[in-house]
């Protein structure tokens, strides 16, 4: 044995256990592409799914659509998290498996505002059109599924003239943080993409009227590398620790499909 060898198992043995412990034994990674609507709860108990599956994850939050095209365009992942139309389109391209979908949450569109201004009703349909026409700027995500159901209500309301001279249009989840920077007055996006943000608070979600439910489905990849361990990470979404972090970041919880 070379000397540099010797003297490099002497060092090693000098190390303290816990950090011996985290060289020995690496955890394996995911690759998680997940929609911006279940960013919270996700970022909330990350640690513990990561303790209950052995799996580190790698996630990337975006839109749903703008993370469908990257798939479609070929990136790799282990899992995916999108709207249940989006899983349905890559399940026929064959990106992911249909036999592993787990629908397991779904959320509405709700209205914030600056938390110095919480002086607003939208609780009935009425309601929200008084407050809309009031307001003199709002944000939507360009490519965000609440942005169809905002433009959706503006006609139903019969204000879709009014809105589009005081929209401004943000990229994925930018919308609660523009308000909360003072730069817009209403944001109009999913309510769990509103309720973690600082410095806005939900006025309240779109009346029954106008509302739209967003779903999220969680898929494996055909051609991930490692499909138990994603299926572990399946799991997990449906666990009642799961439901508790949806609930607590204003999200309802779906039963399992499978």
């Amino acid at each position: 044995m070379k000397l540099s060898s010797i003297i490099l198992a002497a060092l090693i043995c000098l190390l303290p256990d816990h950090i011996l412990a985290q060289h020995s034994s690496t955890a394996p990674s995911l690759r998680v592409l997940s929609s911006n609507g279940v960013r919270a709860p996700l970022e909330d108990i990350q640690g513990e799914i990561e303790a209950a599956t052995g799996y580190s994850l790698d996630i990337e939050f975006s839109t749903s659509a703008s993370l469908t095209d990257r798939i479609e365009a070929g990136e790799p992942f282990d899992v995916a998290i999108l709207t249940p139309a989006l899983v349905d389109r890559l399940s026929t391209g064959g990106q992911v498996s249909a036999e592993s979908a787990l629908p397991f949450a779904r959320t509405g569109v709700g209205v914030g505002a600056a938390s110095s201004r919480t002086e607003r009703d939208v609780s009935t349909p009425d309601a929200l059109r008084r407050t809309l026409l009031a307001a003199e700027s709002v944000t939507l995500t360009v490519d965000g599924q609440s942005r169809r159901v905002s433009e959706a209500a503006f006609e139903t309301l019969g204000i879709t003239e009014q809105m589009r001279a005081k929209t401004k249009l943000v990229g994925p989840g930018e919308g609660p943080f523009v308000v909360a920077r003072g730069e817009a007055e209403l944001v109009l996006t999913l309510i769990s993409e509103i309720l973690p943000v600082p410095g806005i608070v939900l006025v309240g979600p779109f009346p029954a009227a106008v509302q739209s439910y967003t779903a999220f489905t969680a898929a494996i990849s055909a051609s991930g590398t490692d499909p138990l361990g994603a299926n572990k990470l399946i799991e997990q979404l449906a666990s009642p620790t799961m439901a508790t972090a949806l609930r607590a970041r204003g999200l309802e919880p779906l039963g399992s499909s499978r």
